[in-house]
C-alpha cells in the first residue's frame, strides 16, 4: 500500500490534487490515485487568503464545510452551506481533526542509520537531514515540531546552527522549535557547557534541555538548566529515564515556578517502579505542572529505552502526557517513522487509552507542551488541521494512509495511498470496497 511523500506545490495543480508545498525535488507519488482516493481541490487559497474545506466529517459524526482565512478558522457550517469565493478542497470521505504536533525529535541525527562510515555533522549535511526529517513529520500531519540538538563535543554549535537554518527555510510550512542539549553542566567541564548553552540561546534556541542522567551530578545539571531558563525566559525539556523517583521529586520541586513550562521524557523507567511509588511521584509532577513526553514508537539516544512511561497512571493523577516520535531512522531506532498517528495507535492498542485520549497526546497535549494555542474545528481557532481518510477516529488510527495537512490556513502536504486488488470473482460477488485508478 504505497504512501507518497508530500508533493511540490504548483499553481497549475490538476483537479483532484491539492497544492502542497514540500521540499524541492521530493519524489512524486508512487501512483496517481483515482477520483475516489484523492480529495478534489483547486489547491490554493484565493486572493483574500480564504480556503474552503468541503464535506469533511467531524469526530461527532457531522459532515461540514470549513472556511479558513488569515490563518484561522472563519466558519464551520453544514455541508453545502458555505459559498465563499475561495479555493476549494473536497474532503468527502475524510475525517477532519486538529493537526498533530511532535514534541520530541532529533533533527541533527535523523536519517543516519544507514550511513556508511562516520556520520557527518557539517552544517550543510545536518541542515539537509533536519529539513528532510521535518518534511517527513509534516507529511504525517505534524505542523509543529521540537528538535533536540546536541551542543558541545566535536560539533560545538555547528549542529545547532544547521537546525536553526533549517527552521528558517521551513517557515510557512512547519513551526520548528529547537532545544539546545549540552552534555555536561557540572564540575570543571560543566563551565564550558554552561557558556555554550548561553551562546545557544543567543543564537536562537528557544528551549534549553539536556540529559541530567548522564552528568555526574544530575540534580546540579537540572538546576543549572532551570536557572538559565528562568534567566532567559526559555522553556525546559529534559531527557530522563525517570527510574529514580527521588530525583524526579527534586526536579518537580525546582520546576514549579518556571513560567515557560517544563517537559521531561521519555520516563520509561517509571514503568518499572511499584504503582504506589509512581503515583506519589506523578502527583508531584502534576502539582508542578511538568509535562511527561513519552515515546511509544521507541527511544532515542539520550536515555536508556525501558519501554513506555505508564501513561494511564500518570494521566489519572493529572499529569499532562504528550507523545513524541523520538529517533527517526538513526542508530537509536533505525526504523523510526516519526508518525504521530502511529504513536497514538500504539497508546490505544497497547496502553489502554481510548482513541480520543490517544489522539489527544499527539494533538492538544503535544501543542500545549510546545506552548502553542489550542486547536478545535470551530470558528476562531488556528487553522492547523489534518484530514485523514476514514469515518471515525478509531478507523483513522488503524488505517491512516491518505492525509491532507493544513498549516496556517493552507494545504501544505498531501499523502495519497492507492489500494488495488487483482480481478477476483469473490471480490465482485461480495462487492468489496476498492480504490483504484479505474479500468
Amino acid at each position: 500500500m504505497p504512501d507518497s511523500q508530500p508533493q511540490q506545490p504548483s499553481s497549475s495543480d490538476s483537479p483532484g490534487s491539492p497544492g502542497s508545498p514540500a521540499s524541492p525535488g521530493s519524489p512524486a507519488p508512487s501512483g496517481s490515485p483515482g477520483p475516489s482516493s484523492s480529495p478534489g481541490t483547486t489547491g490554493t487559497p484565493d486572493a483574500s487568503g480564504a480556503l474552503l474545506l468541503c464535506g469533511a466529517r467531524l469526530t461527532d459524526g457531522r459532515t461540514v464545510d470549513v472556511r479558513l482565512g488569515d490563518g484561522r478558522i472563519e466558519a464551520v457550517g453544514t455541508a453545502g452551506s458555505l459559498t465563499a469565493h475561495a479555493g476549494r478542497v473536497d474532503l468527502g470521505g475524510y475525517l477532519l481533526l486538529p493537526a498533530t504536533a511532535d514534541p520530541h525529535g532529533h533533527g541533527d541525527t535523523a536519517l543516519t542509520a544507514l550511513t556508511q562510515g562516520p556520520v557527518s555533522y557539517g552544517v550543510q549535511d545536518v541542515q539537509r537531514r533536519a529539513t528532510e526529517a521535518a518534511l517527513l513529520h509534516l507529511g504525517h500531519g505534524a505542523t509543529a515540531l521540537r528538535s533536540h540538538v546536541r551542543t558541545g563535543d566535536v560539533q560545538g554549535l555547528d549542529s545547532l546552527q544547521a537546525v536553526l537554518q533549517a527552521r528558517r527555510s521551513l517557515r510557512g510550512l512547519v513551526d520548528l522549535s529547537v532545544v539546545a542539549v549540552p552534555r555536561l553542566l557540572t564540575g570543571v567541564a560543566g563551565a564550558d557547557g554552561i557558556a555554550m548553552l548561553r551562546d545557544a540561546v543567543k543564537m536562537g534556541a528557544s528551549v534549553v534541555g539536556g540529559c541530567p542522567d548522564l552528568d555526574p551530578d544530575p540534580t546540579g545539571y537540572a538546576e543549572a538548566v532551570l536557572d538559565l531558563a528562568a534567566e532567559h525566559g526559555c522553556a525546559v525539556d529534559l531527557h530522563t529515564d525517570g527510574g529514580d523517583p527521588a530525583r524526579l521529586a527534586r526536579l518537580a520541586a525546582m520546576a514549579g515556578g518556571l513560567r515557560q513550562g517544563v517537559a521531561i521524557g521519555p520516563c520509561g523507567g517509571l514503568g518499572t517502579l511499584p504503582a504506589d511509588v509512581v503515583g506519589r511521584t506523578a502527583e508531584r509532577l502534576a502539582a508542578a505542572g511538568v509535562t511527561v513526553v513519552c515515546l511509544p514508537q521507541g527511544g532515542c539516544g539520550g536515555t536508556d529505552h525501558r519501554g513506555t512511561a505508564p501513561v494511564r497512571l500518570l494521566r489519572s493523577v493529572g499529569v499532562r502526557v504528550a507523545a513524541g516520535s523520538g529517533a527517526l531512522r538513526d542508530v537509536a531506532n533505525p526504523v523510526g517513522r516519526g508518525d504521530p498517528l502511529e504513536a497514538a495507535y500504539l497508546l490505544a492498542s497497547r496502553h489502554g487509552l481510548r482513541p480520543e485520549e490517544a489522539y489527544g497526546t499527539v494533538s492538544s497535549a503535544a501543542r500545549a507542551a510546545l506552548g502553542l494555542p489550542e486547536v478545535r474545528v470551530e470558528a476562531g481557532f488556528p487553522a492547523e488541521l489534518l484530514a485523514v481518510r476514514g469515518d471515525s477516529l478509531a478507523g483513522a488510527l488503524s488505517l491512516a494512509y491518505s492525509r491532507v495537512v493544513v498549516h496556517r490556513g493552507r494545504v501544505v502536504a498531501r499523502t495519497s495511498a492507492v489500494r488495488e486488488y487483482c480481478d477476483s470473482a469473490a471480490a465482485v460477488a461480495l462487492d468489496l470496497p476498492r480504490q483504484g485508478r479505474g479500468a
